[in-house]
């Protein structure tokens, strides 16, 4: 969920026996359940779900949309295709805006390598995590950005870091879990959250964040997900071209 002032952090195809094993594991959400004490323990297992899928996943390729609110209204979308390996390397190619940016973390020296794209190609930075030209309006850093991370979050959503009523639902054929809790990356700020997982696969496919009042903030989709797919660790070095 970044680029230079974005996010990353999803699925659209698996191997025929990763599917099966993921099928077996579903498990129905009551489209339209209210708000309730059951609610708590359907978003656990969902959870559950959501940890045992993304323990068969070695590595990932996904596109990534961001759309950014400003008072409700959106004001920017990014988008970039975003590359994991287990346990730690990232890849951000960057599509829109700064077509041809690409970003890796960590880069050899630790810190996040940088080559912009066009005809600023040949310039190679080396910023830190915390540098300004990476941080995010979120407060998301590049090494926040992963799936992994995110079903961590989830989970602190519905449980310690919770600040309101737990929803569990069904949309478009996705498990939706709604929550009022703490920001994930901003420090004392109160974020409603709605996560959608895939049913199917049992990773998040997209987080919509508002207000405490309901105002949009940011949303992520994750789209076109391609899983194990032998990525080197090579495409994680500044230079390293197409896998």
């Amino acid at each position: 969920m970044i680029g230079l002032r974005c996010c990353p952090a999803a699925l659209l195809s698996f191997s025929l026996g990763i599917c099966i094993l993921m099928k077996s594991l579903s498990f129905a959400v009551e489209p339209g359940a209210g708000l309730s004490d059951s609610n708590e323990e359907q978003a656990a297992v969902i959870i559950g779900k959501l940890k045992a899928a993304y323990a068969q996943v070695s590595d990932y390729r996904m596109e990534t949309e961001v759309n950014i609110y400003n008072d409700g209204r959106a004001v920017e979308t990014e988008r970039f295709l975003y590359t994991f390996r287990k346990p730690r390397h990232i890849r951000i190619d960057m599509e829109s805006p700064y077509a041809g940016m690409v970003l890796i973390y960590p880069g050899e020296d630790g810190k996040v390598a940088v080559k912009p794209g066009g005809l600023f190609g040949f310039i190679k930075l080396h910023l830190s995590l915390d540098s300004a030209l990476l941080r995010t309006a979120a407060g998301q850093r590049i090494d926040q950005t992963d799936l992994g991370l995110l079903i961590q979050n989830i989970g602190h959503s519905i449980t310690d870091g919770r600040r309101g009523r737990i929803g569990v639902s069904e949309q478009d054929g996705r498990a939706r879990i709604e929550v009022l809790a703490e920001d994930h990356f901003l420090k004392d700020v109160t974020t409603l959250y709605h996560f959608y997982i895939d049913r199917t696969f049992w990773l998040p496919v997209e987080v919509r964040e508002f207000t405490a009042d309901g105002i949009p903030k940011r949303d992520v989709r994750f789209l076109n997900l391609r899983i194990g797919t032998g990525v080197p660790e090579s495409f994680f070095r500044i230079d390293g071209g197409r896998p």
